[in-house]
């Protein structure tokens, strides 16, 4: 039986909305003032030792409990704030997409059927009571899907080589309304330019799931566990979020050449990561 830390986690990227104080109701909207006041708040390897720390057990637990009264938390222009963690929604969403991700022999493994029925009936009377509940993080695994790159651009690439125990880390960050206008302008240019594919879809549901939060959030695409697998200069150099706004302003000019090229780039960028994944 393989490690659940080498099938699950730990390369796993992230999309992450974090929303000011005024879009919370009361009383969560308190909670979330006193909390952003802790000096000991988690980090987010804290986050995922806490996931995987609940695959330890047998049989393992894929779901909390109790949702997660954490949330990672910053100030943007003088406005605090918070993206809440809601472990035991995105665990529900993720068991949903486990099929998808491993071998049925491997994932009978690592999480047995009956787990993972009553995890799901669980799910379903849950959503009865809360028809409206959204993430404020999204999760993939061995990749940064590629329609999460149109959401930012180059200039907001934040890169640190790390040093000693401090891992790499690599990060963009954008105003809410910078992310939808660029999904807004990229899907009239996709669909000027291919009319339907992945990428489309994958704009108009991350488009959709934009809308649901305050207009004055701040989106946050992170490589997360993913900079742990690629070596020290294939990550100082991946500027993938270049070359979609490249292959996208191609398109838009009609030159589809250009974004060939650029679309080409990331295609090789990326299956070296799968590549790796397969190693593993």
């Amino acid at each position: 039986m393989p490690k659940v830390s080498s099938v699950i986690v730990p390369y796993a990227t992230y999309l992450r909305v974090y929303e000011p104080l005024a879009a919370f109701p009361e009383p969560e909207r308190s909670h979330w003032a006193r909390y952003a006041r802790r000096a000991d708040r988690p980090s987010y390897q804290d986050e995922l030792r806490r996931s995987l720390a609940d695959l330890v057990p047998t049989p393992p637990i894929p779901v909390p409990v109790h949702e997660s009264g954490e949330a990672f938390v910053l100030e943007a222009d003088g406005v605090l704030c918070v993206c809440p963690w809601r472990t035991r929604l995105r665990g529900w969403q993720a068991l949903q997409e486990l099929p998808e991700e491993l071998p049925k022999p491997v994932l009978d493994a690592v999480l047995p059927e009956v787990v993972r029925r009553q995890a799901t009936q669980d799910y379903e009377r849950w959503l009865v009571r809360n028809p409206d509940a959204r993430p404020w993080i999204r999760t993939a695994t061995w990749q940064v899907p590629l329609h999460w790159f149109v959401l930012v651009s180059d200039a907001e690439r934040r890169f640190d080589k790390g040093s000693g125990e401090i891992p790499p880390m690599l990060r963009y960050q954008t105003p809410m309304v910078q992310a939808r206008r660029r999904v807004a302008r990229a899907l009239r240019a996709l669909r000027d330019g291919i009319d339907e594919g992945p990428l489309i879809d994958g704009l108009v549901d991350v488009g959709r799931w934009l809308e649901e939060f305050h207009p004055r959030s701040l989106v946050e695409l992170d490589y997360g566990g993913l900079v742990h697998t690629l070596p020290a200069g294939e990550l100082e150099d991946d500027h993938s979020a270049a070359d979609v706004a490249e292959g996208i302003e191609a398109l838009r000019q009609g030159d589809g050449v250009a974004a060939g090229a650029a679309y080409a780039r990331l295609v090789e960028r990326w299956r070296a990561v799968r590549d790796r994944r397969s190693a593993n």
